[in-house]
Formats: C-alpha cells, structure tokens, sequence
C-alpha cells in the first residue's frame, strides 16, 4: 500500500488516480501516525513553500517523515513535495525539512521570453543512474509547472537535470528518498513509468 501525504497542497487525487490506472492501490492521510506506519510514501504537492511547511508542521508530518526516511522507507516527493526536502527555499525565506542539503531558488532568467512560472513540456536528461529513472530515454520529454527550482550542494544527489534558461536539477535524492521537480502524474509514460517501478522500489539509490 502505498500512503499519499495530505497536507492541503494539492493534486493529491491526481496522483491517486495515476496510481490506480497502474492497479497500485494507495490511501491519502493527513495522519502522521499512519504516514510513519507507511511501506512507502509519495509526497506530492503545489503551491507556497511556506504554507506547506506550516500546515507539515502543524499535523505533525515534518516529523513523521523525517522517521521514516532514517528508517529506510521508500519516500518519492513531487513538485513542492521535492523542493521543501532541501535546507530552504527562497519562496517566503521559508527553513525546509532537510532531509536533502541544499536550496530552492525562484527562476531569474536574463531571456525576458521565458516566463515564470515555468510552465509545460521540456525533456530530462539523467545525469546518473537511478532505478526509479531506468525506463527514461534520451530526450524523453515530462510536465513542469513551477517558479522555484532546487539546488542540492552536492552533485551526487541530483540525477537529472532540465534546461530552461538555466540548468537545474529536476530530479533529486539520496538514499531511500527520491523526488522530482516534475509532475509525474501529468508526464505521460514516462511520469507513469516513475510511479510504477517506485511501486516496487526497494529504496536502494543503485
């Protein structure tokens, strides 16, 4: 069973829904009980940075997920559930949960025809292997949707990357934790192919 985070950031059903066209069946809690209960946790999200990390707090699941990472449970993050891994986020100066050293910064792009948010379709490039990223192709393109973009301080935790006016991470993690700053339930076969084989990750990084 597979738990989805409820912390009031969103597109928590998309992602449910993603998982039940794979036949993978999952449960969406608020409770920090049950999340530190979990075989494996998705932790979804849109929105501020700093709403989501007072409302984390506020239940009780900052906490919880910090257990279950030193306990080995597979944890994948998505969009604002990837960035507020990292030390901080600029979005509202906010301290993030620090489970992944490093930053989340807004987009200033000197190309005045990129517009933030950045918004839409654009390919990965894995930079080093992962087996959550092993069915992606070269080229393959995913959905993005956001204005911030993370910075992890060191390259042996970012495992793709994305350009839009710069280069940046948009995949992440270390150890049994890995997160993407794509949306994996609006990517197509290549979101989905994430999904499933997380579904049977057994949170090794190799």
């Amino acid at each position: 069973m597979i738990t989805i985070i409820d912390y009031k950031a969103g597109n928590l059903t998309s992602v449910q829904r993603a998982l039940t066209h794979l036949g993978l069946p999952s449960r969406i809690t608020p409770d920090a009980d049950e999340v530190r209960r979990s075989e494996r946790i998705i932790f979804p999200g849109v929105g501020h940075a700093g709403a989501a990390m007072a409302v984390l707090k506020e239940r009780g699941l900052d906490g919880a997920l910090k257990e279950a990472f030193a306990r080995g449970t597979p944890i994948l993050g998505i969009c604002v559930g990837c960035q507020i891994l990292l030390d901080h986020s600029e979005e509202a100066d906010t301290p993030c949960l620090g489970l992944i050293p490093g930053r989340c910064r807004r987009f200033a792009p000197s190309d005045r025809s990129l517009k933030i948010p950045h918004m839409g379709w654009n390919p990965v490039e894995v930079r080093r292997p992962h087996p959550l990223l092993s069915g992606l192709k070269p080229g393959d393109a995913v959905y993005f949707v956001h204005s911030y973009y993370t910075v992890p301080d060191a390259e042996e935790h970012a495992f793709a990357e994305t350009e839009y006016g710069i280069r940046f991470a948009s995949a992440i993690g270390r150890a049994n934790l890995f997160a993407t700053q794509f949306h994996l339930e609006k990517s197509a076969g290549a979101g989905l192919g994430v999904l499933e084989r997380f579904a049977h990750w057994d949170g090794s990084p190799c």
